[in-house]
């Protein structure tokens, strides 16, 4: 057999760090391939579907378009930046043929940047290197350049791709150029690479159908949909094809509708070929790394390989006093369902049960990925309890191992001792450091993923906000042994309540308040961090007594410091063992596993003994 190629096609995946401009990039991309139509109101950062992704800055789910450029069609898949969602990246990348990296013209690639480079490069694709950001006043391009080719040759990538080709972008304004000497004036160059670099889809010539379900997506009206290329062969609607996977049995379906895309639209079609991507619908059981093949002669492609999820947290129903106030979802049940919802479309993302029926252990590969879905299922109205994170570990040659990370800070240079010393509490192990001669240091450390929980609020707050903080995965390595989190106990509320003016002004000269008057608390709710090591239970509603008698001071008002508002993020990163976050749709609160003062102090006492 005789491998053919579509010549017209081109299926391309956009690699980038996280807020260096590739879905800037793509918007421009699309506006000037004329798939809009003049009056069409089209919404900035197009791509950005989800609220969250708007709201954050970052690509969260793997996302394609299709734009045509002349007489070609490219697919543009635009990949999640941070690591904690490696697993759209890792199935994304089985769908195109080559890949764009996208670099900021200051920062240089990073670690992001890296990690999904190698998962590329591991998969043969044929790469193009855009250097973003070209107008900034900080922008150091020779040198970004030199970084990038530094970073090819460090992930061990072949002859043939080290000799890139190199396009200089203002993805804002919507310009490129091969020659920095000669101003851009539109993209025209840069979709004249991607035809001319990417290779077309190959095929061979009269094998049977193959496609791959490399992502998955679930419409109200038409149920789960799943996405994927065709490898070999062609489809159409009506046809009977044999779908299966390596661990399940074979099984007969029938295609019963399937759509192309275009622009960022999907459009009904009646056949698809080899190298058109597509989404798939009404074909009942269908999951992520099945393959559709022919009946007769039925090949299966490899299972997709995914990193592992390291890092856990325990979902629970809400208990505290205020449970049912802000959520329609309330029940365990609709937790569970919720939940095995999610992983039908995310197989990074484990859910197990747990020995109590109304908590659920959900297991992911960062807390980023984790607290976007909480922050989704808060809007979608549920109320839940969520457990302090804590890091999986395994046994290797009856040795204790745990999931190390590759962290990179960027920092200004006064701050160096103090964020060392912090690293080194945190068994963290200095292994680069780059002066850029700018006022600004790169530091680069290799620590247990432990280590990395609360990290970045402690930064935030050595650093004077200024720490830019980014980490990959690792591998396995040796225990390394106990390692501190937070120093400082936490005040909490022994009876129900609005706090007071009077009574906050007094408490917070024993810390840092989380409450303003006239929020509600209930016994066992955290409402500061202490400014010592111990947990302290006061009064936070207290009154001030009334009395007849006129006094100099009572015209005086309170001096009260602002309280410290936690995000979701935050608060996961504070918690200790014995404290839950609270989330509901209008509230973040932190509060104890066990609200009653005495048996919340029997309980610490037992945890100390043992």
């Amino acid at each position: 057999m005789s491998k053919l190629y579509r010549n017209e096609l081109r299926n391309l995946a956009i690699i980038a760090h996280v807020d260096h401009g590739k879905t800037t990039l793509v918007d421009a991309m699309l506006h000037q391939s004329g798939i809009f139509r003049a009056n069409e109101q089209v919404a900035e950062r197009a791509m950005d579907k989800l609220d969250l992704e708007r709201e954050k800055g970052i690509t969260i789910m793997a996302k394609n378009t299709a734009i045509p450029y002349h007489d070609h069609t490219i697919n543009i898949v635009d990949t999640p930046g941070h690591a904690d969602f490696g697993g759209e990246v890792q199935r994304i990348l089985k769908m195109v043929d080559g890949c764009l990296l996208l670099v900021d013209a200051s920062e240089g690639p990073l670690p992001q940047t890296r990690y999904v480079l190698s998962n590329a490069l591991a998969n043969n694709l044929s790469p193009i290197v855009v250097i973003n950001k070209i107008d900034r006043p900080d922008a150091r391009i020779d040198e970004v350049v030199d970084e990038v080719l530094e970073l090819f040759l460090d992930l061990d990538a072949s002859e043939e791709q080290c000799h890139f080709p190199v396009i200089f972008t203002n993805a804002r304004a919507g310009t490129a150029t091969m020659d920095l000497k000669v101003p851009g004036t539109n993209l025209q160059p840069l979709f004249d690479v991607i035809i001319e670099k990417v290779p077309p889809p190959k095929f061979i010539e009269g094998h049977p159908l193959q496609l791959q379900i490399t992502s998955l997506d679930y419409s109200d009206y038409l149920g789960r949909i799943g996405i994927g290329r065709v490898t070999n062969g062609s489809i159409r609607v009506g046809k009977q094809v044999m779908m299966g996977s390596h661990e399940n049995q074979l099984k007969q379906t029938k295609i019963t509708q399937l759509f192309g895309f275009s622009g960022l639209k999907r459009i009904p079609i009646e056949e698809a070929n080899p190298g058109d991507i597509v989404a798939i619908s009404g074909v009942e059981g269908i999951e992520l790394g099945d393959t559709l093949t022919d009946t007769d002669n039925p090949r299966l492609l490899p299972p997709l390989k995914i990193d592992e999820p390291t890092l856990e947290m325990v979902f629970s129903i809400n208990t505290s006093p205020f449970s049912g106030r802000d959520g329609k979802y309330v029940t365990s049940r609709q937790l569970r369902d919720r939940l095995f919802k999610e992983i039908q479309g995310n197989p990074s993302i484990v859910v197990e049960e747990t020995e109590t029926p109304d908590a659920f252990k959900v297991v992911g590969r960062g807390e980023l990925q984790l607290a976007i879905i909480i922050e989704t299922m808060r809007r979608e109205g549920f109320e839940l309890s969520i457990s302090k994170p804590t890091v999986r570990t395994r046994r290797v040659n009856d040795e204790l191992h745990e999931p190390y990370e590759h962290l990179m800070i960027d920092l200004p240079e006064p701050y160096i001792g103090t964020v060392t010393q912090a690293m080194g509490l945190r068994k963290g192990r200095m292994t680069r450091m780059v002066n850029h001669s700018s006022g600004w240091i790169r530091i680069e450390f290799e620590v247990p993923m432990r280590g990395l929980i609360g990290l970045r609020s402690l930064l935030m707050v050595e650093t004077r906000g200024t720490a830019i903080v980014n980490h990959i995965f690792l591998g396995w390595r040796p225990h390394a042994g106990a390692i501190p989190h937070r120093i400082a106990g936490v005040l909490v509320a022994d009876r129900s309540g609005r706090c007071t003016a009077y009574a906050l002004e007094t408490l917070q000269e024993r810390g840092q308040m989380f409450v303003a008057p006239g929020d509600e608390v209930y016994s066992g709710r955290i409402v500061g961090e202490n400014s010592r090591t111990d947990d302290i239970w006061i009064n936070p509603t207290k009154e001030k007594k009334l009395t007849n008698m006129r006094q100099s001071t009572a015209e005086e008002g309170y001096q009260l410091h602002p309280p410290r508002i936690l995000t979701l993020e935050m608060a996961l990163e504070f918690i200790a063992e014995n404290e839950l976050v609270e989330v509901t749709p209008t509230a973040i609160r932190l509060r104890k596993k066990i609200l009653d003062f005495e048996l919340s102090k029997q309980a610490a006492k037992k945890a100390l003994d043992n």
